[in-house]
This record gives C-alpha cells, sequence and structure tokens, in this order.
C-alpha cells in the first residue's frame, strides 16, 4: 500500500515494527534528501544527454554501481555515533524536465509530474520569483541541462576519485556542462557559516526520529512530515512505495563587501556603538553571528546556536519582520511551506569570515551559495517562500520590506528599524539596504527514486 507521507510522527527508520512499504520507499530513497548528508567537499557536475540509451545506460550504471539508499545512509550515521566506523561519499542525481524527454519520455509522459514549475523548467519562472532574466545568467545556466550529478564528501580525495570515475564513463554522444565546486567553512566553534559571517544551516525541518529527539521543543518543533519533501515518482515501478523530490538549484553570488559596508552605515546611523553594532546586522539577518537569534537576545550570547524559539510576542521591536530567518521561517505559521536546505558555500577567499576586519578586506563577488533544496512542491515552497515571503515589502505587517539578504525586485519603499532593542521607538525611515545577493543561474530537477534509476 502507498506510504503514509502526511503522518506527523518523525520517522523511526530503524523500528523493527517498520512496515515493508516504508522499508521499500528508504531502501529506494536517495541520499541527502531525507537527513543531510556530509558535504563538506563538493563537485556539481551539470551533464546534457544527445543520446537517449546511452543516457539512460550512463545513469544506470552510476546509480548501480555509486549511489546509496537513503536507508544505508542512515545506518551509516548510526554507525559513525556508536563509533564503529565512518561513512561512504554522497552520489546524487537529479533530472531536469529536459532531461527526462532527452531520456526518452514523451511530453505526454513528463505531464505526469504535478508541479507546474518543474514542467516549466526554471528559465520560464523568472518572472515568478523576480529572477533576474536568462541573458544575464552564466553561460552554463543559460544551456539545457538534463541532469546534475552531485558528488560529496568529508574529505576532498574521495570527491576528486568518484569525479573522475563518473566523468570517465560519460558516453562520447554526452556532454559535461559545467561543474561547481563546494567548501564547507566553519566558525571557531565548528558551526557551518555562509560567506557573510553567520552561522547557516539552522531551522532545518527534521524527519527522522533520530534527529528529532536531539532538539529541544519547547517554543518550535522540528519535527515535520515527509510531505514536505517527498513526492511518489511517477516513473518509478511502484510510485506507492518509490520516492522522489523536486530539487532547486541556484547559484547565489554575495557582495560580502557591499553587505559589511551596509551593516556598518546602519551601525552608525542608529548610534550602536561597541558590542551593540553586531547588532545592525543581526537585525538584517534575524540571528547575531554565532547563531544566537535576536528576537531572545540582544547581544550574541557566545554559547551553543539556539532554535528552540519563536517569533510570538515579538511586535517587530526585537526582530524586524524582514530579518532574513523570520522571513524565510515564521514558524508560527506556513510549515507547509518550509524546505529541506541542502546548499553548499563556494569560492576562495584571502581572509576569515567571522572576524571583525574593514570592508575593504573582503570580496566583493565570486564567492557564495550552491543554494539546494528539496521540496514536494516547487511552487508551493520555494516559489512562495521567495516570492510572498522574501520579495514582499509587507510581509506579516505593512511596509516591512524586503528580506535584506535574499530579496529580489525594486525597493522603492522606505524602512524603520528598532532604536532600542525590545522597545517601540523606531527609526527615522531609511531606504532599503541594496541587494548584495545575486542570482547567477540554475535549474529545476527531479531527484528520481534508485528503483527508477537502477531500471532504466
Amino acid at each position: 500500500m502507498p506510504v503514509d507521507l502526511h503522518n506527523e510522527r518523525p520517522l523511526a527508520w530503524d523500528s523493527a515494527t517498520l512496515d515493508a512499504d516504508t522499508k521499500a520507499m528508504l531502501d529506494n530513497l536517495q541520499p541527502n534528501i531525507l537527513r543531510a548528508h556530509v558535504r563538506e567537499h563538493l563537485s556539481v557536475l551539470f551533464v546534457r544527454f544527445n543520446d537517449a540509451a546511452e543516457g539512460r545506460a550512463f545513469l544506470r550504471r552510476v546509480a548501480t554501481t555509486k549511489m546509496k539508499s537513503a536507508r544505508r545512509h542512515l545506518e551509516e550515521v548510526r554507525d559513525f555515533a556508536t563509533g564503529r566506523r565512518r561513512g561512504t561519499p554522497y552520489v546524487g542525481i537529479g533530472i531536469s524536465k529536459a532531461g527526462y524527454r532527452d531520456l526518452g519520455h514523451s511530453v505526454e509522459d513528463v505531464r505526469k509530474f504535478g508541479d507546474a514549475a518543474f514542467r516549466d523548467g526554471m528559465k520560464r519562472r523568472t518572472g515568478f520569483v523576480n529572477d533576474p532574466p536568462v541573458e544575464e545568467w552564466e553561460r552554463v545556466y543559460q544551456r539545457e541541462i538534463h541532469a546534475v550529478i552531485l558528488i560529496g564528501d568529508a574529505e576532498p580525495g574521495p570527491v576528486a576519485r568518484l569525479r573522475e570515475e563518473i566523468l570517465g564513463d560519460l558516453p562520447a554522444s554526452a556532454r559535461l556542462l559545467g561543474e561547481e565546486r563546494g567548501q564547507g567553512m566553519r566558525n571557531p566553534a565548528g558551526d557551518g557559516i555562509e560567506h557573510f559571517g553567520y552561522v547557516d544551516g539552522r531551522s532545518q525541518p527534521l524527519f527522522v526520529k533520530d534527529e528529532v529527539d536531539k532538539e529541544p521543543k519547547r517554543h518550535w518543533d522540528p519535527a515535520f512530515p515527509l510531505s514536505n519533501i517527498l513526492v511518489p515518482d511517477p516513473f518509478a515501478p511502484d510510485p506507492g512505495r518509490h520516492h522522489g523530490s523536486y530539487l532547486v538549484f541556484r547559484k547565489l553570488e554575495q557582495n560580502v563587501r557591499a553587505f559589511k559596508e551596509i551593516e556598518r552605515d546602519l551601525a552608525d546611523s542608529l548610534g550602536l556603538e561597541g558590542a551593540d553594532r553586531d547588532r545592525a546586522g543581526a537585525m538584517l539577518v534575524g540571528r547575531f553571528k554565532d547563531g544566537t537569534p535576536l528576537t531572545l537576545k540582544p547581544k550574541a550570547t557566545g554559547g551553543p546556536v539556539v532554535n528552540d524559539f519563536s517569533f510570538d510576542g515579538d511586535d517587530g521591536s526585537k526582530c524586524p519582520f524582514s530579518g532574513h530567518v523570520r522571513k524565510t521561517n515564521p514558524r508560527s505559521f506556513g510549515r507547509e511551506v518550509i524546505m529541506a536546505r541542502r546548499g553548499q558555500t563556494y569560492g576562495e577567499r584571502t581572509d576569515e569570515p567571522w572576524d571583525d576586519s574593514p570592508p575593504g578586506d573582503r570580496p566583493s563577488g565570486e564567492v557564495g551559495l550552491l543554494f539546494m533544496a528539496f521540496n514536494s512542491s516547487l511552487p508551493g515552497q520555494f516559489e512562495f517562500t521567495q516570492q510572498s515571503w522574501a520579495n514582499n515589502e509587507d510581509f506579516e505587517v505593512e511596509a516591512t520590506g524586503h528580506d535584506p539578504v535574499i530579496g529580489q525586485g525594486e525597493r522603492g519603499l522606505k524602512v524603520t528599524f528598532p532604536k532600542v532593542w525590545g522597545r517601540p521607538e523606531q527609526s527615522e525611515p531609511h531606504a532599503q539596504v541594496a541587494q548584495t545577493v545575486t542570482m547567477m543561474g540554475g535549474e529545476y530537477f527531479f531527484a528520481p527514486s534508485l528503483a527508477y534509476l537502477r531500471n532504466l
């Protein structure tokens, strides 16, 4: 019988009472969807096929010889936690709408995917999310990409080895259109950070009991149903037991120098002094650099990253409604919108992202985020988040402004900020901060079941 994706209880994947249908789902689901896989070192390969038979045979070989299942990944995490052995590298595959057609599926077949955004492809959806025109994207993303192959591990060696093996097996009729390489960044406390220097990757929806049990849940429940990320794979042998997920890939370039200038200028205009100056950046992000939520504290605590909080009771006098983490996960509503983010930073830099170096020492480009997220609905999750929350100047209350980090679009509206944390007095109206994150291109993919790939 079909797996119940709407079950609110977190998945006890290794329970002795786990039913056969759920086991079949886990044995045929790609890793990194249900639970994030280690990918400190990441290679992202964009491929185009020109011969359906050769393309199908290539994907079948990769799936059969290089890919593990979600259940195997969870077993490796458990074994590593008990000190038995480290896990194996991650290989994932996503196929675009154009890719399915090039692999021999008809236009009518592709309509079996219920997701309108996937059937359109990202190039035709720029107007839905205020993306730059396609002609401004990097060349690789302007081309027709058929598949993305993700290779990740904690160390660079296994990634390099697998990359060479997979590319060596690529048929002559296919083309490697381009490649992105990601590498994780961490602050001195060991927390993952992004290029603006802030702790990243928190507030993820969790789906398996192991992870949910480790999290406090007094104010925020991190457990989400599988329906947030999984859908039946329409081309699998048994769609009721074989599932996949819609994958968003976007290359986002960050102008770190400009963002740090904005932080400095905002602190100056609000008259913030000493340690209070850090609150300027926290009002843009919604967290301090160390991850402390602004709605909880007026200053960074320096302790473990807190994630058990909500915005209930905060009228914007602590964390502005425009704060990035508040815009993209308001917590009190919209749980069905939350995606499973699996991105990685890219680009080399000579400074330390977490220190207090002046803005002039920061990179103005060629660094950023390889944004990746799994969804069960691209219009209902990723596109809704971007357009109705991040780009919405009237999010929650009137005149909140764009998301200062990922918001896209004209910024004619002026906004105010709390002069003192937790008090109602607001600053004079400010022009919204300039856009410092630029979308360089991307595509929508479907991460199919292993059952589909191994039966090509």
